[in-house]
C-alpha cells in the first residue's frame, strides 16, 4: 500500500450522468489508491456499466470532477484514458479466438523484425515475452501459440489481465469478470486480480456477486440507483451487511412477507376437483 500522504490514482467527486429524462448517475464519488481492490458492486440497473464507461472515456460525465493523481482529466475517448494509464477489460474480452495467446496478447502493438517491406511480427520474441509476462503474472502457459479460444473462461481473463498490466495499466477496471465462470475459475481470476494488487496497479472489480467481491476486495462501494450508498472497508461492513445493503433488506422483507401470505392462501384453499 502506499502512503496516505499520496492522492489518489483515482478520484471521482460528486459524478452525474443524464441520458435525457434518465439519471444513470447522481452524485457519484469514490477514491482508489496504488496497490489497492476497489470492488464496485450494485444489481442490474445500479449504474455500474454506466460509470465504468465514464471512468474509461466512453461516456462524459454531465458534471463533477474527475481526477487522476490528484489532475483533472476528460477524456474524449478510451485511448485517452488508456493514454492516463486506465485499462478496461470487458466481459466479451477484445480477443480473437482463432489466433494464438501470444497474437492476443499484443494484439494491436506486435513486437516486428525486419523493415521495410520485409518487416514482419516476431513470433520468437512475441512467444519468449508473453511467456515471460504472464508468468511474473502466476499465470503458467503451456503454449503461447496455442490458440486463445482453446483456453477456459478464467484463462482468457488472465491473459487480458497480464496484457493491460504489461502495457502499462495503473488502473485496472474488471466488467464482471467471475460472473460467467463456475467457483474454481473465478478463484483462478480472483487470484490474479490479487497479483496484479501485488505489482502496485489500482483494480476496480466490477460484480453484482458480493462472494466473489468480499475475499479479494480492499474496499467496497455500492451503487444503487445511480447513487453511491457509500465505501467502506472490510472492517466497517460485514459480508452479511454487504448483501443487505445490495438487495435492499426492507424490500426482501416485504418479499419474504408476500411468499408467506400467498403459500398461506395456497394452502387453504379448496382443490378444485377436475371436470
Amino acid at each position: 500500500m502506499t502512503m496516505s500522504s499520496e492522492p489518489p490514482i483515482l478520484e471521482v467527486r460528486d459524478l452525474s450522468k443524464h441520458f435525457g429524462h434518465v439519471i444513470a448517475l447522481n452524485g457519484v464519488s469514490m477514491a482508489l489508491r496504488r496497490g489497492e481492490v476497489m470492488c464496485l458492486l450494485g444489481d442490474n440497473g445500479a449504474g455500474k456499466s454506466t460509470l465504468i464507461k465514464t471512468l474509461s472515456g466512453v461516456h462524459k460525465p454531465d458534471s463533477g470532477e474527475y481526477l487522476v493523481e490528484g489532475r483533472p482529466v476528460s477524456f474524449n475517448s478510451p485511448r485517452e484514458a488508456l493514454e492516463h494509464g486506465i485499462a478496461t477489460v470487458y466481459q466479451d474480452l477484445a480477443m480473437i479466438p482463432l489466433m494464438s495467446i501470444a497474437r492476443n496478447f499484443f494484439l494491436g502493438s506486435e513486437p516486428t523484425t525486419g523493415w521495410g517491406i520485409f518487416k514482419g511480427f516476431d513470433v520468437k520474441k512475441a512467444n519468449e515475452l508473453a511467456r515471460e509476462e504472464m508468468a511474473k503474472m502466476g499465470i503458467d502457459i503451456r503454449d503461447p501459440e496455442q490458440p486463445v479460444g482453446t483456453l477456459s473462461g478464467g484463462e482468457r481473463q488472465s491473459v487480458a489481465i497480464a496484457r493491460a498490466v504489461y502495457f502499462g495499466a495503473k488502473v485496472l477496471i474488471l466488467d464482471e469478470p467471475t460472473s460467467a465462470l463456475g467457483v474454481k475459475q473465478a478463484g483462478v481470476v480472483l487470484r490474479y486480480i490479487a497479483q496484479a494488487r501485488s505489482r502496485g496497479v489500482a483494480v476496480i472489480f466490477i460484480t453484482h456477486n458480493p462472494h466473489h467481491a468480499y475475499p479479494i476486495g480492499d474496499k467496497f462501494t455500492i451503487l444503487k440507483r445511480g447513487k453511491t450508498q457509500g465505501t467502506f472497508t472490510k472492517a466497517e461492513l460485514s459480508l452479511e451487511e454487504m448483501i443487505r445493503m445490495m438487495s435492499g433488506g426492507d424490500e426482501l422483507e416485504r418479499l419474504e412477507h408476500e411468499l408467506r401470505e400467498i403459500t398461506s392462501q395456497s394452502s387453504t384453499s379448496p382443490a378444485v376437483s377436475p371436470t
